[in-house]
């Protein structure tokens, strides 16, 4: 591993600080690219305008013509955290804005797969919906949106992914990746162009006199949706994301927030009152992901859709307990996907074993719920780009498996995924995905296959120096920002994907280590001089005297007293 330190430009810098932003914030912001204070500014009034994104126009015309018409519409989701956000924005959205037949479908993740395919167009059409409308899905779904329309239904697509060699004939597609669009926020997730079209929709049934400016619809009161889609599905956090985030979160610590949201930080045991993105990451949106993988994605909509608080935290229980149940089965994945990583390991020309250029791995016993999570566990491990496998449960289907995958920085999966499936035709049946995260189906016979081709690609494309993980850092803190108020300052800001938490980098003195859970290193640092605690999470061999540390500041409560300490994210030995 190796620490880096960003570059901070020093004059950009004294123009934030000189602009009044503190002095701590003013080199974060001027390391990340903030130029100028006004960049900083996340009023509603700086978001891009929807007319800049393609096909909100003319998504807004076709719903207010259905709208007038008293049309059923049918939300067709997706059964991740930003689909289900996705969904729950569209209903509220619609109905806010006057639709009287808004229902949903979410597929199942094991009998349906991915996306609006043939079956499904189907059962919305048997329901008697008039239009279908996908949420974070859709764009790759030639074949479902051809269905759909030969029975008869319009089709609006929304979706943020990358679409394939061929569009779906849809009656209106709105998708910031599409060829054409000039929408600056490529990186939106699949809940902001929701939102967005419903903007669009507001305005068009402005237009029509159907409400003013005084008494329209607010549409601020979905922006906690937004926000929690957009962090969890960890899309670059550009400028116009960074906004939508800042607004919802302004909102959920003042209050103002659906009920299933504030049953889910109760549930989590968090504090909305003092909610970061960090709660968004890594309690929220794990406990709306549960559902989509182990159970029905069902329960973390209508947890999103419910205005009782009494339904809502006990959808929210119920979605706590299959996180449990997830985590339990990631657990013993993680082991035995290790266990195969490392048997594909081979010796270098130094005698050193070290894995291929990317990982691939299956087992009969992993359940395709999980595989997503368990190769990020896998990829951060290795700093290789990984795939895990697990066979498919759909009826019919057992001898295809299902496979997730993430990268590193360098490697863009898609396009690997793409070059594969021209060098070997026929062994990848599905694939798709973004640059970081993607998934595909292959016959088990061909997993051999799969797994060579991808290592080679891998071996093409990523550089020795590729394959060694950097950690970037802001560089050392200085001793007069170690204050338990600033650890709450730097909580307070948007950071996530694209637009990384601050984090510090300093040699320091190992005083003592111990593990705790049995899985977790616990030290007594000497930072600077001053002593500090530390814990680095998941790791447990053992630290030289003197290492230099990436940390990031945290606050450690114990018998209601707070102490600052350090989050370990690596070490350069």
């Amino acid at each position: 591993m190796k620490i880096i330190a960003r570059e901070i430009p020093p004059r950009t810098v004294w123009a934030l600080e000189q602009a009044g932003v503190h002095p701590l914030l003013a080199r974060l912001f001027a390391a990340r690219g903030v130029m100028a204070k006004d960049e900083l500014d996340d009023g509603l009034a700086r978001l891009l305008l929807p007319d800049t994104l393609r096909g909100t126009h003319e998504a807004a015309v076709l719903l207010a013509d259905a709208m007038a018409l008293d049309k059923r519409l049918c939300i067709v989701a997706d059964y991740d955290c930003d689909g289900a956000t996705a969904c729950a924005v569209g209903v509220r959205g619609l109905r806010l804005l006057g639709a009287k037949n808004v229902s949903y479908l979410v597929p199942d993740r094991v009998v349906d797969g991915y996306g609006l395919t043939p079956p499904i167009a189907e059962r919305v059409a048997d329901s008697g919906a008039d239009m279908l409308i996908t949420v974070d899905n859709g764009i790759a779904s030639v074949e479902g949106v051809a269905a759909a329309k030969a029975r008869g239904l319009q089709v609006l697509v929304t979706d943020h992914h990358l679409p394939g060699p061929e569009l779906p004939i849809a009656d209106v597609l709105v998708n910031p990746n599409q060829p054409g669009c000039e929408f600056e926020s490529k990186s939106i997730a699949g809940v902001g162009v929701m939102f967005y079209v419903l903007l669009a929709l507001r305005s068009e049934l402005r237009a029509r006199g159907v409400f003013d400016v005084a008494t329209q619809p607010k549409l601020d009161a979905l922006l906690p949706l937004v926000a929690l889609g957009t962090v969890a599905d960890v899309v670059k956090l550009d400028a116009n994301n960074r906004r939508l985030v800042a607004q919802g979160l302004r909102r959920i610590r003042a209050g103002a927030m659906p009920a299933g949201i504030a049953a889910l930080f109760k549930a989590a045991g968090r504090t909305a009152s003092a909610a970061t993105t960090f709660d968004f990451g890594f309690a929220l949106g794990p406990r709306i992901n549960a559902a989509g993988r182990l159970a029905d994605m069902t329960l973390g909509i209508e947890c999103l859709l419910t205005d009782d608080a009494g339904r809502a935290d006990e959808l929210a229980r119920m979605l706590d307990g299959i996180n449990r149940e997830r985590r339990d089965i990631e657990g013993g994945m993680r082991d035995q996907a290790l266990l195969l990583a490392e048997s594909l390991f081979a010796t270098d020309g130094e005698g050193i074993e070290a894995p291929p250029a990317a990982i691939s791995v299956f087992d009969v016993n992993f359940h395709e719920g999980v595989v997503g999570i368990v190769a990020s566990r896998i990829k951060d491990r290795f700093h290789r780009p990984t795939f895990v496998f697990a066979a498919s449960g759909a009826p019919g289907k057992e001898e295809e498996l299902k496979g997730s995958g993430r990268s590193i920085p360098g490697f863009h999966l898609r396009d690997a995924l793409d070059l594969v499936a021209k060098r070997h035709p026929g062994v990848l049946l599905r694939f798709g995905g973004h640059a970081m995260a993607a998934g595909c189906t292959v016959a088990r016979e061909h997993f051999k296959t799969f797994e060579q081709a991808l290592a080679q690609v891998a071996g093409e494309w990523l550089a020795a120096s590729a394959l060694t993980r950097q950690i970037e850092t802001d560089g050392p803190i200085a001793r007069e920002y170690m204050r338990i108020d600033l650890v709450d300052t730097l909580h307070r800001e948007v950071w996530g994907q694209g637009f990384a938490p601050p984090t510090f980098s300093e040699e320091v003195e190992v005083v003592s280590q111990r593990l705790v859970g049995e899985k977790h290193l616990a030290l007594k640092l000497r930072h600077q001089g001053q002593p500090i605690d530390a814990i680095w999470f998941s790791h447990t061999e053992p630290l030289p005297p003197k290492v230099k540390l990436a940390f990031r500041l945290d606050a450690d409560e114990w018998q209601g007293v707070r102490r600052l300490r350090f989050l370990v994210e690596g070490a350069e030995f």
